[in-house]
């Protein structure tokens, strides 16, 4: 349980004024992230058909802004807990902007995937920035759980603006258009946030420690890299040493923290057990849940023929779901318990993923529409508890590595969940037996995406196209299905932990330790 305050704290602490502006302006920075992360999937079939990647340099698209996002996220938190979390927060924002634009001009898979990494980088600086301003701006629980919710809702409307707008854009423009979309919010957020948020660091926070930066993005990208190559290609000399060293660089890191006077991150902070607990139910219900986000775009795009602007709108279930769950989840968990809403949250989710495994070509869009519905409360309800437990769980000084740890879980669950289930639905779809006749160029191009197999159809005569699409899309579709009943199995797995794990577990009602 958390600390309860030992002071008692002053109508302005308590009630500080301009408090929901300021908020406003930080959930700008989480839609920028969300609508950028929601716009990539859907403009995945364009970005095949125009840069051609592989396969292989399809995922590393999909996965390496998490990657390095995951890799960083320890370090910038912790730095913004140093220099100050608003001034972090407004860099980050204007190098999210700048590097956009990098984004968007993009003319080889090579140069998409240096964008998406820097993106990554720029990304890192902007999420625990947002959750350690809103636990130093709301010092009240219930405001705070309030808050939280409106946090995470907003997420999940860059969740639905993102495919809608996207959506638009595609329909008139070009692909690398979606992400110029981040440039007018970027702007907003910096001018407005330079006067509205409050500054905030830890007064006493020590050195920033250059050598466990290190440790920690090493780490964390070998072990990740390892996995997904793992899974992808099975086990080599390369990827086995690259997640020995990753382990070992984690290690490494855990030990240096355990002894330096200021660590990077406090490792006490794990000794909570709600904290914990929260942090493993995030990464796992992201690992389960990302195979379906980063392939259910194709899914409308490519096998059910919607175009760009009408897959946008078939998602918009879930982020309505998800949207209404988060605004009322903390006042749930108080009212019936934390673990409930965890739990009952995550298992809606897992049996929404299982429906999906029945999910075909032909399935009409009400069975879809619902099962995103029920992901979307499920998550909502998740998410948001688990955040309010993870922030109340630390003094405010530390709001930036708690922070920091919530989206570390957060975007590494992403990441191992499509390079995990991603290498399952492309293992499978890359095994389709090509239809007699087509020739070795086009069927090579096939079997590296269903975007490819799409575009290789076109210059095939009408008949032996349409086979070979039609033997693509069913493969995608088994593939789909076999990733959607582990990502289930994964979330009830979770779901069974949680209700153990966060016993006894409650979100604050009294003025928090100062």
């Amino acid at each position: 349980m958390s600390r309860i305050e030992q002071r008692v704290a002053s109508p302005d602490e308590l009630h500080r004024p301009g408090r929901w502006i300021a908020l406003s302006v930080l959930v700008l920075a989480v839609l920028l992230v969300a609508i950028d992360a929601t716009v990539l999937g859907l403009a995945t079939p364009f970005l095949t058909e125009d840069l051609e990647p592989t396969g292989t340099q399809l995922l590393w698209i999909g996965d390496v802004y998490s990657f390095v996002i995951a890799g960083l996220l320890v370090s910038m938190g912790s730095l913004g807990d140093r220099i100050g979390r608003k001034k972090l927060l407004l860099c980050g924002a204007t190098a999210f902007g700048a590097v956009s634009v990098l984004n968007a001009y993009a003319h080889t898979p090579e140069m998409m995937i240096l964008a998406r990494a820097l993106l990554g980088v720029a990304g890192a600086t902007l999420m625990p920035s947002t959750l350690a301003l809103i636990r130093n701006l709301f010092h009240d629980p219930r405001e705070r759980s309030l808050a939280i919710g409106i946090w995470g809702a907003m997420a999940s409307a860059g969740a639905a603006v993102g495919p809608v707008v996207g959506g638009l854009l595609l329909e008139h423009f070009w692909w690398g258009s979606v992400f110029l979309i981040n440039l007018p919010v970027m702007a907003v957020l910096v001018v407005v946030g330079a006067k509205m948020i409050p500054e905030s660091r830890n007064p006493a926070p020590g050195p920033w420690d250059l050598a466990s930066v290190a440790l920690s993005f090493v780490g964390m990208i070998g072990v990740v890299y390892a996995i997904k190559e793992l899974a992808a290609h099975g086990p080599s000399t390369g990827n086995i040493a690259a997640g020995i060293g990753g382990v070992a660089a984690l290690c490494w890191f855990v030990r240096r923290q355990l002894t330096l006077p200021a660590p990077l991150l406090d490792m006490r902070l794990f000794h909570h057990r709600g904290f914990s607990a929260a942090v493993l139910a995030d990464l796992l219900t992201i690992l389960g849940l990302s195979g379906l986000v980063f392939f259910l775009s194709q899914f409308l795009q490519l096998v059910q023929g919607r175009g760009p602007l009408e897959a946008g709108l078939a998602e918009l279930p879930a982020a309505v779901g998800a949207v209404v769950a988060g605004l009322i989840a903390g006042r749930a968990a108080r009212r019936f318990s934390v673990r409930s809403v965890v739990s009952g949250g995550l298992a809606g989710i897992g049996l929404a993923l299982a429906a999906v495994t029945l999910i075909h070509k032909e399935t009409s869009y009400p069975l879809i529409g619902a099962v995103l519905l029920v992901v979307g409360v499920g998550a909502g309800f998740a998410f948001t508890v688990t955040s309010d437990v993870i922030l109340s769980s630390v003094p405010k000084e530390q709001a930036g590595s708690a922070g920091a740890v919530s989206e570390t879980a957060y975007e590494l669950g992403a990441a191992l969940g499509i390079a995990l289930l991603g290498s399952i639905v492309t293992g499978v779809y890359q095994e389709f037996d090509t239809p007699q006749g087509v020739p070795s160029g086009p069927a090579a191009a096939a079997h590296e995406s269903l975007g490819g197999a799409v575009e290789a159809a076109h210059g095939l005569p009408a008949q032996q196209g349409q086979a070979l699409v039609f033997a693509a899309q069913e493969s995608f579709v088994q593939g789909l299905g076999l990733a959607a009943g582990v990502g289930a199995a994964v979330l009830l797995a979770t779901a069974v932990a949680a209700w153990f794990l966060l016993r006894g577990q409650k979100l604050e009602d009294g003025i928090v330790h100062q």
